[in-house]
């Protein structure tokens, strides 16, 4: 639910951020369709040379840095962690340490699931936050550059 109300606030503001990626050029001194259009070819290449990032070629999604997980997301080894941790704990309260080693494991699974997914999440926003940050400067340098040609970029 948590992930939900997440997603609910951050898309005002992707949307935002698309609205304002798009850029308006102007040929403030007469210049001629065909000359815009070279200009704004050789203005994009520059751009891109700039910032490093191409509209057209967006970066591909990187792997995640957590930890290798399981079919069922866990990290491995974790419900045998778990286990040993609930084997100690139900025989030093003189409970069956059986029913503790396997309370424990299924603890220790279910926080690994949690801890891989939100260390998943962060990774995505992360790069996301850099892909706009990307974006951006490849808005700033194409702008610069058609400013200096003599149009007027909003």
């Amino acid at each position: 639910m948590n992930q939900r109300i997440l997603y609910l606030l951050a898309l005002p503001v992707f949307l935002i951020a698309e609205a304002g990626a798009q850029q308006y050029v102007y040929p403030a001194k007469g210049q001629s369709a065909q000359q815009q259009k070279s200009d704004e070819s050789a203005c994009y290449s520059w751009a891109v040379q700039q910032s490093g990032f191409d509209p057209a070629k967006p970066p591909p999604p990187q792997a995640a840095t957590t930890p290798p997980t399981t079919a069922t997301g866990t990290t491995p080894g974790a419900g045998m962690r778990g286990a040993a941790r609930g084997a100690i704990v139900g025989s030093a309260l003189g409970g069956d340490a059986g029913t503790g080693a396997a309370v424990g494991a299924a603890a220790a699974r279910g926080q690994s699931r949690r801890q891989n997914a939100a260390a998943a999440q962060q990774g995505q926003q992360q790069q996301q936050a850099a892909t706009q940050q990307q974006q951006s400067a490849f808005a700033k340098a194409r702008a610069a550059c058609l400013e200096g040609r003599g149009y007027s970029v909003k």
